[in-house]
């Protein structure tokens, strides 16, 4: 399928169908993209809950976003998406103080222990566990948490180009991975495959993505696991309450890229805001939103369909 045009960024001219009592999560937002997500929502008048793994951190966050005016609709709440047990208190906790009213989920947390230049899988476990393993089972625990109302709740996962499909060698993995009715077991069937492929130390020879490998295999995890939620919350082509998308922020200047990249967080953070804001008419589900750097450094941002592209 061929790109088709970016919907604009939020504006007066835009539907606003969000208010006060619109409450959005953001994991990892205590630094980088997360925190400008947070600020920026924050801006717009939503409640955000501005999650991180670290106590000290997301206080000091919450701190530097109440000093910029946001005292009264950030909040910090601890969670470890690598943590089951961290998972479910957050739940718990967060339905003792808002009840079940969550709009929007921006999975955003993520790790990578390689340089740029570099590929290794020596913390595969670690990585799978956050970028893929993390994401799906807070979406589990929050599900019931989503508010039912006619505005339709969204989730956006964080995802990378680097987990698409046609980076998986491996000829029958990808056949798997390509068809139209992928099952959530056969997902993980595959996280569990790469993990042992590691141990073993033969997951160069089974055809696994080639360049940062660990990253790749569980970005592309969630993009499959994405593909196969949006399917589940559609009906007859149709969007249900719940639009499951992702979006590829690429070369970004974070701590992940040591401060190198083409993008700012601060701008990666507005496409964000502008996807989970979406108007209800607007909103898409099963889809992949990614930045592509055009001639001259122009940058132009693309909706790509999850199930041809992934």
């Amino acid at each position: 399928m061929e790109p088709e045009p970016y919907f604009p960024t939020p504006s007066s001219s835009l539907t606003r169908w969000w208010s006060e009592d619109t409450v959005a999560v953001v994991t990892g937002g205590n630094k980088g993209i997360g925190f400008e997500v947070v600020k920026q929502l924050a801006e717009l008048g939503l409640n955000v809950v501005l999650t991180a793994r670290d106590t000290k951190k997301g206080e000091a966050a919450l701190e530097a976003l109440r000093a910029q005016g946001h005292a009264a609709n950030v909040h910090f709440l601890l969670l470890d998406v690598c943590d089951p047990l961290s998972i479910s208190t957050f739940a718990s906790t967060f339905r003792a103080i808002f009840g079940a009213t969550l709009d929007i989920l921006v999975n955003n947390a993520g790790v990578s222990f390689n340089e740029l230049d570099e590929n290794s899988v020596e913390h595969a476990e670690t990585v799978m566990k956050t970028n893929f393993y993390g994401p799906k089972m807070l979406i589990e625990a929050l599900y019931p948490l989503f508010r039912c109302s006619p505005s339709i709740t969204r989730i956006l996962n964080v995802s990378s180009r680097l987990g698409s499909i046609n980076k998986m060698r491996n000829a029958e993995m990808k056949s798997v991975l390509e068809r139209e009715n992928l099952l959530e077991e056969e997902i993980e069937g595959m996280a569990n495959m790469f993990l042992r492929d590691v141990k073993n130390r033969t997951w160069e020879s089974q055809g696994w993505p080639s360049y940062w490998t660990e990253y790749a295999v569980s970005k592309l995890a969630l993009n499959a696991y994405s593909r196969v939620l949006a399917k589940r919350y559609s009906c007859n082509g149709s969007i249900s309450n719940l639009s499951v998308n992702c979006f590829c922020p690429g070369f970004t200047q974070t701590s992940m890229t040591k401060g190198k990249g083409v993008h700012t967080a601060d701008h990666v953070a507005s496409i964000i805001a502008s996807l989970v804001l979406l108007p209800p008419h607007q909103l898409p589900t099963g889809k992949f939103f990614s930045i592509e750097s055009k001639k001259k450094k122009k940058i132009s941002t693309t909706l790509i369909n999850v199930s041809s592209k992934l």
